[in-house]
């Protein structure tokens, strides 16, 4: 049976069992609506909606957060070859969570143990190094086995003796190595006498011998392979049973140098994640300054990645370099030989993946362990590359040599980092004008843009090119990110025709090394638990039917008003100046009017900084401070002019002017300068988080007075720079908090109804679901708690629970929770 078809049965094993989602409490059934309600879902359950492939919902890995080493590669020792490097961070060296006791000095001579694993450790006789591990230290669990090896030499010969322990005594027996001639691989075995999450493993030596690959593993991994993975980590992952695996970035794709890592190069360090670097013996891969300020070790490599999607029945779908930079970095290489090289790495790659054990990479990869091909389908081509001409110039060449030896190969396109504006818009076009098969899309915006553009993918073209989620997520991981997302989520399911493939991100977090919020799953050294938003994905992944039932509901009035709010005024790492802010009315009376000559006392300092005047002037002074907000004005303030001159000092970006300011977490503002000066946009918060509503390429000058103004009527704003119009929106779209969508799961015939009711009220809903013939009684899933609850390792508000409801008819009514997400199977006779 093909991996595909494996994954496919099993998804609608899931389906159709008893055990869809357990929980240790069952809610009440939920009474049934009276006469009155509050909406209605009409299902046309003998019409055909578009088909939903097994693939629909996936997870992207990325070496975000120590995603990988400290994470969900198995390896329990930090820093084990001594390659950290200030490459990585600033602070690190060689010998970064390590501590020596007597001599020790990390070398990179030609004495190394090989060329692409520089730094070696000598060691002196009669003195040890001993490793922190991550979090608190090496986890250990009592009466589980533990794998330790070393590469070692030792001219004269020398005794190892390695030891586990924690402050308060043995962990494990102790183990003794005899070492002697050149570099080989030693290994020992512990047992662990107790539980501790605070292990510390000591190495000593009695002679001089030089150590590299000090490594400790759990032998119970994920699956028990070589070279593993962290149990829990995976197991959770694989219950989402995801339809596909995109790795391994992300920024970590289109940063740093294209140039490979030997001498030729310089062993460059900051270099873009590149396949090649990745397989083969651990001992011999390359190492790397992980672009989010750590060293990555490149032990879980393209060869763990195809195997963990295996082994999980997901789709492989790397990402491969465009040579063209993004995540602020924004460069297009122009070296051809380096172009050409990249292109046919991404030949070798199909090749290692698939191709026979007789050809070259096919024969790498059998040699790792894994005969059989891997079953490549897709290979995405860059990251969120904000140069849309040059990107899509190279991606066709991709394009043309994949093509042209793999036609059953399918390239990805992207349409930059955001979700609209010049970029995107330049990039879409240009994807479309090329005939491209599939646009990899990302955006992180508020839990408001997601119940606001559950419509998104409504209008687009269903000829193509077909769109690929690829990074999504409300900007939080509280109950009420989650309830958005689900919403959004119906709208993704509904619109199955064109969204493919869709996975949220990050996946993966260390609670205690955090670049980037908000993460789907969190962990430390001793734990794991699933977000509120994992709650969500795994409902979805685990029940997503095999096409979509036409299906219609009554909404919620749109209550939101006009734009309504004080003003204010902010810097993002700049020093800027302020003056003559005037705020006046539809009918031209004056609401605010403040050239700073009698001080700021009309301001409130709510944001960081340090404002001062200045020569008649609002002056912000730390140059490195970020969101500096302070405002001024009435909440309820609406239909008015903002006038503002500005003046830029010094720093990275520009200018922020806030407008509609309801308090620190509710407001617009128009950011000029921003992302590092490269463009300036509206932002909206809500709830704390942010969406763009619109943006531009464009920058600040540092010197020059700026005359800004913004014209806020109802629900339209218009912009307007040095007397010329900037831009316009209208802010209507309402924030509809019940959305719902039906599918059908083909094998069983039966519907499944999925609601969100992202509300406080509950929502008492009457169902028609036609002439079609069902059972009286439905298997319920919920999902619900209080919208700023969270779940962590020792508490989980968020849990699924299920439930049978008994009043399934043609015509039925249901009262959804507030705040909850609920899904219904109803058996169709």
């Amino acid at each position: 049976m093909s991996r595909t078809a494996r994954h496919r049965t099993r998804r609608r094993a899931v389906l159709t069992g008893t055990a869809l989602l357990t929980a240790a409490l069952l809610l009440p059934v939920p009474a049934h609506a009276e006469a009155v309600t509050d909406y209605t879902i009409t299902v046309d359950a003998g019409a055909h909606g578009p088909a939903i492939d097994d693939t629909m919902y996936g997870v992207f890995f990325e070496d975000i957060n120590r995603a990988a080493d400290g994470g969900l590669y198995a390896e329990l020792v930090q820093n084990r070859s001594f390659e950290y490097s200030t490459a990585d961070h600033a602070s690190y060296t060689p010998l970064t969570a390590w501590s020596v006791s007597g001599t020790a000095e990390a070398v990179d001579d030609s004495g190394r143990l090989d060329e692409r694993n520089r730094t070696y450790l000598s060691l002196g006789a009669g003195s040890s190094v001993t490793n922190a591990g991550y979090n608190t230290g090496i986890r250990v669990e009592q009466g589980k086995r533990y794998d330790f090896s070393v590469w070692a030499r030792a001219g004269a010969g020398a005794t190892l003796t390695v030891t586990l322990k924690d402050a308060a005594g043995t962990l494990a027996e102790s183990r003794e190595v005899a070492v002697r001639g050149g570099w080989t691989r030693y290994k020992a075995t512990f047992t662990a006498s107790r539980t501790s999450n605070r292990g510390r493993l000591t190495v000593a030596t009695s002679a001089d011998t030089a150590l590299d690959m000090v490594s400790l593993f759990p032998r119970e991994t994920y699956k028990n392979q070589p070279n593993g993975l962290r149990k829990d980590l995976a197991e959770k992952i694989a219950a989402l049973k995801p339809g596909f695996l995109r790795f391994p970035g992300g920024c970590l794709v289109n940063t740093g140098s294209m140039e490979d890592y030997s001498e030729t190069s310089g062993w460059q360090r900051r270099r873009a994640y590149q396949w090649k670097d990745t397989v083969g013996p651990v001992e011999k891969r390359a190492t790397n300054a992980n672009f989010w300020g750590y060293n990555q070790s490149y032990g879980l490599g393209y060869y763990e990645y195809f195997r963990f999607a295996d082994d999980i029945g997901a789709m492989p779908l790397p990402v491969v370099p465009a040579l063209v930079t993004g995540c602020g970095q924004n460069r297009a290489t122009d070296d051809e030989a380096l172009l050409k090289r990249h292109i046919q790495d991404t030949l070798d790659l199909i090749e290692f993946a698939n191709g026979p054990r007789t050809s070259t990479w096919g024969g790498l990869r059998a040699e790792m362990g894994h005969p059989e091909p891997f079953g490549l389908t897709h290979i995405a081509v860059g990251n969120e590359e904000n140069l849309p001409h040059e990107f899509f110039a190279r991606f066709q060449r991709f394009r043309a040599a994949v093509e042209a030896e793999h036609p059953e190969i399918t390239l990805i396109s992207n349409s930059g980092p955001d979700d609209a504006g010049t970029v995107f818009d330049t990039a879409w076009r240009l994807n479309r004008e090329g005939g491209v098969d599939m646009v990899d899309e990302h955006y992180y915006n508020s839990p408001q843009w997601f119940l606001r553009n559950n419509d998104r993918y409504d209008s687009y073209d269903r000829q193509g090119p077909k769109v690929f989620l690829g990074e999504y997520a409300s900007q939080g991981n509280a109950w009420k990110n989650a309830l958005a997302e689900a919403a959004y989520m119906t709208g993704l399911e509904r619109n199955a025709d064109v969204v493919k493939l869709a996975s949220y991100a990050p996946l993966l977090a260390n609670e205690d090394y955090v670049q980037w919020r908000p993460d789907m799953i969190w962990f430390n050294n001793r734990a794991s638990w699933g977000s509120a938003n994992y709650e969500v994905q795994k409902l979805f992944m685990n029940n997503v039917g095999d096409r979509v039932v036409p299906s219609r509901a009554s909404g919620t009035p749109d209550v939101s008003g006009p734009i309504a709010g004080a003003v204010g005024l902010s810097t993002w790492a700049t020093s800027a100046a302020y003056d003559d802010v005037e705020v006046t009315a539809a009918d031209g009376t004056t609401l605010l009017s403040d050239d700073f000559s009698a001080g700021a006392g009309r301001w409130r300092h709510v944001g960081g900084g340090s404002w001062t005047v200045q020569d008649g002037r609002y002056v912000q002074t730390d140059e490195a401070a970020e969101n500096t907000l302070v405002t001024a004005g009435d909440p309820e303030w609406r239909d008015y002019d903002l006038r503002v001159e500005a003046v830029k000092r010094s720093g990275k970006e520009g200018f922020l002017i806030a407008f509609g300011v309801k308090d620190t977490g509710a407001y617009y503002w128009w950011n000029l300068g921003g992302w590092d000066n490269t463009r300036s946009a509206v932002e909206q918060a809500v709830d704390g988080g942010k969406s763009t509503l619109i943006s531009k390429p464009g920058s600040i000058e540092t010197g020059r007075a700026y005359d800004i103004r913004v014209e806020v009527r109802g629900r339209q704003v218009t912009l307007y720079l040095d007397g010329e119009e900037w831009g316009s929106f209208t802010d209507d779209k309402p924030a509809e908090p019940f959305r719902q969508v039906v599918t059908e799961d083909a094998r069983t015939g039966d519907l499944l109804l999925k609601v969100v009711n992202a509300q406080p009220s509950e929502a008492r809903t009457s169902v028609d679901l036609g002439s079609v013939r069902v059972s009286s009684r439905a298997q319920v899933t919920t999902l619900a708690a209080g919208p700023d609850e969270v779940n962590t390792e020792t508490d989980a508000p968020v849990t699924p629970v299920t439930s049978t409801f008994r009043g399934v008819a043609p015509t039925f009514a249901y009262t959804f929770p507030p705040n909850s997400v609920t899904f219904m199977r109803i058996d169709r006779r």
